[in-house]
């Protein structure tokens, strides 16, 4: 008798279930909701990234090739010697999958620093990998890396440290001496810095990879560049590693479009710094006028969302996330930690989102308008 098909699946992948973001496909079904939950930049590519885009889409009867030109400016930006530093992908997400499968086996482990972006566990997952928690501290209202935890928490099958600075969902950075410390440790050690660009790159550890080669530094085109529909990420890294790496890449896994939109993008600074300006206001209106609300924790950002834990206060998150979807607007609820469901968090949006968002909280905490 012929065995059943789902015998034939590897056990660690039994009973995954595709990827589905709830969140971003409500929006899509209703556009007349207000997008302030995934992270986007609320404002369109910049002309020159869509003249770009135009130019190359009537080429797309063609294969890309590897991106020699996009990696080379990507390394000029970040002070590394050449397109053999860096390695392309669909989405930073891709990224990680490649950079996971060059080294975990079933069975070993992967550290992650919680909370964090859940992308890390669902790629390890697949893997057969074992995701180790290493959570953040809460005090003082704030939430604190805790470096030496992480270091605690190796052990001979640690196989991959991945922390993200500055970390989503709570936008704060770790200190720089830090890195050092767990880079030392010779573990293939990922930083996440997809959001970078909101605090600028002098607060990178790309120089590390020229010491460290188990550093690899990660970024994306979704965030400051605002392009979360075009998909391009990339890896910064020693050439030895990025070699590897890209050999378990899909032959052209980033198509014309993308690589020259990303290209063009680069090259617009002007456009960039434009986002960044926006942005960091507005975190600040943000940050500014919800201050005074009794029993809201506001954590300080220095990305494109804020965390809230409303729980002081008497607070869910899944209450407030509800209460701003009946008025149209669409926030993201943090899973209960550290003793509280007061978790929720909101994507810096238009001037006029930010306004209406800034007003539903103050209406459902009971303060005025």
């Amino acid at each position: 008798m012929a065995k059943k098909i789902d015998e034939y699946y590897v056990p660690w992948v039994k009973g995954i279930p595709m990827y589905i973001s709830n969140h971003i496909e409500l929006a899509w079904r209703d556009p007349s909701l207000h997008r302030m939950m995934s992270n986007e930049n609320p404002n369109p590519p910049s002309p020159k990234v869509l003249e770009a885009m135009v130019k190359y889409a009537k080429m797309a009867n063609r294969y890309p090739d590897q991106g020699l030109i996009v990696r080379s400016k990507i390394a000029e930006i970040n002070g590394l010697d050449g397109p053999q530093n860096v390695m392309i992908g669909n989405g930073s997400s891709e990224v990680y999958d490649n950079i996971f499968r060059m080294f975990i086996d079933p069975g070993e482990e992967i550290i992650q620093h919680t909370p964090c972006f859940g992308i890390y566990k669902l790629r390890g997952v697949l893997l057969g990998a074992k995701m180790v928690n290493v959570p953040m501290i809460y005090k003082d209202n704030y939430l604190h890396f805790d470096p030496d935890a992480i270091l605690k928490a190796v052990t001979d099958k640690t196989k991959v440290i991945v922390v993200a600075n500055p970390n989503n969902p709570t936008g704060n950075f770790m200190e720089a001496k830090h890195f050092v410390t767990i880079a030392e440790t010779g573990i293939p050690f990922v930083v996440d810095e997809a959001y970078l660009e909101y605090s600028g790159l002098q607060m990178s550890q790309v120089q590390l990879t020229r010491k460290y080669p188990n550093v690899l530094i990660t970024r994306t085109m979704s965030k400051a560049y605002g392009l979360a529909g075009m998909r391009f990420g990339y890896a910064l890294g020693a050439k030895e590693v990025i070699d590897q790496i890209s050999g378990s890449l899909l032959p052209w896994n980033v198509g014309i479009i993308p690589m020259w939109g990303a290209m063009a993008a680069f090259e617009d600074t002007e456009a960039l710094a434009e986002r960044v300006k926006f942005n960091n206001s507005e975190v600040d209106f943000i940050t500014e006028s919800l201050s005074d609300v009794p029993g809201l924790v506001t954590f300080p950002s220095k990305a494109n969302y804020i965390l809230f834990d409303g729980g002081p206060a008497g607070k869910t998150g899944k209450d407030m996330v509800a209460f701003a979807e009946s008025k149209g607007v669409i926030l993201r609820p943090n899973a209960d930690m550290y003793g509280s469901s007061g978790w929720f968090r909101v994507t810096i949006g238009t001037k006029e989102e930010n306004r209406l968002f800034v007003s539903l909280v103050r209406e459902f905490f009971g303060m005025k308008k």
